[in-house]
This record gives C-alpha cells, sequence and structure tokens, in this order.
C-alpha cells in the first residue's frame, strides 16, 4: 500500500495517509544532539555485537525505572531495529515443527518470521467484543506438546489493545502448568500508551526466567530511521541471540547506540509531549468513526492505529466494482477516495482496516470525509 500511495503521489494525486506506521514527529534534539557529539568524537569503528556495554547498563536501567525488572548487561542485545532482536529470538528458540502461538491480529513480521524458521503457526483469534485479547482459556487450550513458543504485543499493533495486569496474571497461570513455552513479549510501543497500564508478562516471577522482551526507540522516541531494538532474555537465550547477529550483521551503528544512551536516561518530557498529541488525536479519531455507517471498533488503548470492523461493506458494489474483504476495501478506498489504509488481512484479521493516526488532525479529518464519500457509494 506505501508503494501504491508513492505511485499515485508521483502521478500528482493529493493522497491521505492513513497508514503510517511511524510517529509523523521528528527526534528530540537532545537526542540528535549526543548523536552529533558522537561523531566529533570519533565513535567511528565496530560496535560490540551485543552493544556497547554503557548502554546496555542504561537499558537495564530503562527496566529498573519503567518496569521494575532487574536485568544484567549479559542480558541485553542491541540489534539494528526491533524486527532484528525479533529475528535473533525466533531463530534462536524455534526448531523445524515446533508450534508458535501468535494470538490475531498481530504484527506481520511474527509470521513470517515463524515461517522462516520452519515452525508452525498456531493463531487463536482476538475478539472485538474482547478489544482483540485473549482469554486463558483460549491460551490454554491453543497449547500442545509441540508449543514452543507465544509471540504477542501489548501495546498491539495494529489493533492498539493494551493488557492489564489481571489478564497477564490470568495468561500467566497458564503458562505455570506448561513450563517448556517460552513467551516473546514485544513491548515496542510501551510509552504510547493512553489507560497508564503498562505491564509486562515478564513481571510475574515464574515468567521473567521464560520470557524474551523485545523493545526499541521507533516509536517512543519517534527515531525509526535511526535502527536500534534490543531485547532482555535468559542468559543463555541472550547468548545464542549474540552468536547468530554475530554472523548476520555483526554490532549496531555506532553513533545510533551513543544516541541512546541519551534517550534512555534522559527525561521522557517529549516522548510525553508525542503522545499526549496522539491522546488528542485518538479522541478525534474515536469520534469520526463514530459517523461512519457500519463501522465497528473497539477504543484502542495504545499505539496509534485504529482497528475498524469493516465486514459491513462485503458484499456491496460500486458499479462493476464488488467489495468481497477488507484487501478489496483498502484499494476501493485508494483508488476512489485518495485514502492510503492497511487491510486487516496483513495482520491476521481479513475483516479490518488498519487506519493510522500518526498524521496531522487536519488530514485525519480530511481522510475520514472521504471515506465517509466513498462508503455512502457503496451499494
Amino acid at each position: 500500500m506505501a508503494k501504491l500511495g508513492r505511485e499515485l503521489r508521483a502521478q500528482g494525486v493529493d493522497l491521505v495517509d492513513l497508514s503510517l506506521g511511524e510517529p509523523d514527529f521528528d527526534t528530540p534534539e537532545h537526542i540528535k544532539e549526543a548523536a552529533k557529539a558522537a561523531i566529533d568524537d570519533n565513535w567511528s569503528h565496530y560496535t560490540p555485537v551485543a552493544g556497547y556495554l554503557d548502554l546496555r547498563e542504561a537499558i537495564c536501567g530503562k527496566f529498573r525505572r519503567d518496569n521494575s525488572l532487574e536485568y544484567t548487561p549479559d542480558q541485553i542485545i542491541v540489534s539494528t531495529g526491533a524486527k532484528h532482536s525479533l529475528a535473533n529470538a525466533v531463530l534462536a528458540v524455534i526448531n523445524k515443527g515446533d508450534e508458535v502461538i501468535i494470538p490475531t491480529p498481530f504484527w506481520v513480521t511474527y509470521e513470517a518470521l515463524v515461517n522462516l524458521a520452519e515452525g508452525t503457526v498456531v493463531k487463536i483469534p482476538g475478539s472485538i467484543d474482547n478489544d482483540y485479547k485473549i482469554t486463558p482459556e483460549q491460551l490454554e487450550a491453543a497449547i500442545t506438546p509441540k508449543t514452543r513458543l507465544f509471540m504477542f504485543s501489548s501495546p498491539c499493533n495494529p489493533s492498539g489493545a493494551v493488557y492489564s495486569r489481571k489478564e497477564l496474571e490470568g495468561l500467566a497461570e497458564v503458562f505455570r502448568r506448561h513450563p517448556n513455552v517460552l513467551v516473546i513479549s514485544d513491548e515496542i510501543y510501551e510509552y504510547i500508551n493512553y489507560c497508564n497500564c503498562m505491564e509486562s508478562i515478564a513481571q510475574f516471577e515464574w515468567m521473567k526466567d521464560r520470557t524474551i522482551i523485545i523493545n526499541g526507540l521507533s516509536k517512543g522516541f519517534a527515531m525509526t530511521g535511526w535502527r536500534l531494538g534490543y531485547l532482555a532474555a535468559p542468559k543463555e537465550i541472550a547468548k545464542a541471540c549474540e552468536k547468530l547477529q554475530g554472523q548476520f550483521t555483526s554490532g549496531t551503528n555506532a553513533i545510533t547506540q551513543r544516541a541512546a544512551i541519551t534517550a534512555l536516561t534522559a527525561p521522557l518530557d517529549a516522548t510525553k509531549a508525542m503522545v499526549a498529541e496522539f491522546a488528542r488525536r485518538r479522541a478525534r479519531v474515536l469520534e469520526l468513526m463514530a459517523e461512519v455507517p457500519g463501522f465497528r471498533f473497539s477504543k484502542p488503548d495504545g499505539a496509534f492505529y485504529a482497528f475498524p470492523c469493516v465486514d459491513h461493506y462485503f458484499g456491496k458494489r460500486d458499479g462493476d466494482e464488488v467489495i468481497e474483504n477488507a484487501s478489496d476495501l483498502a484499494m476501493y478506498l485508494l483508488n476512489k477516495a485518495h485514502v492510503n489504509t492497511v487491510t486487516g488481512s496483513a495482520f491476521g484479521d481479513p475483516q479490518c482496516l488498519r487506519l493510522s493516526f500518526a498524521n496531522s488532525m487536519e488530514n485525519i479529518e480530511k481522510g475520514f470525509a472521504r471515506i465517509k464519500e466513498a462508503l455512502a457509494k457503496l451499494q
């Protein structure tokens, strides 16, 4: 969709992009200044595979400050983005035929990485009536003797769902009965949270030594292009990830690592200001979605996406064009309304669209006006 959107823009089309998966903010000045200083100070040589020690210490400090979790630097691996951290983790722990449980909707890369590792994906559908979160009963029913890993995100891309402490504890109690199952907890949207309830499944004492936490700088610090992610894991898993990374990419960019220390240790004022603006946009998006006939949706408690169910429009047509699924609807909105969205099929839920509010209020309102106008033509 991003590619098609760029092509339309190149033709001079006035496109409203509600597909963006990154903050529409610039990196805070104090982080940029730290990077400039690192260049001047000649941080220009190969870096340790796992990351600079003082950066890993800063990450440990972040976990202590924000999550009340204790890690040591040898449990931290710094990578070229959170996606790289996910790849390291999946490839380190999954063998051919291992089952990996993934709740839907999920970020697109989860399934692809499991396939790359020759594992088997087992999907648990999250219901819109439960804010796209799964229940302990669903989890218990999905676990088999072949289950090796459970992967999920909270806050979730694409649904914005955030698990509460009570909800995580319910899942953790299931894992207590299945000690061979590992967990990947993707917490990349940690700071973009509107309910002040960011919790990690690693907080439960019987879970920490079997949980791999994925995080990074891209979302909370508006540093998508800087490419720095990290994971925290049991030492033996961290060691395996370090070995893999040593052969794939070696150490992460030196300048980004020095800037990351500043990002993780400085006050979070810029992040909080960004999240406040996202919260303002979210409130408006909820109002706008309520005005679209047939949209069903839950309130996103995190990230910067809305994920409405759009099956009301399946089977409807505009002339010869028939909408059979969310992918058809996304293409229809792109071509007829000149609004770029993302089909829920990419995230394991073919009844939904992902609409990003990482855009200006003006563009958000313009985009929804166009969506309403285009959808009204479907009969």
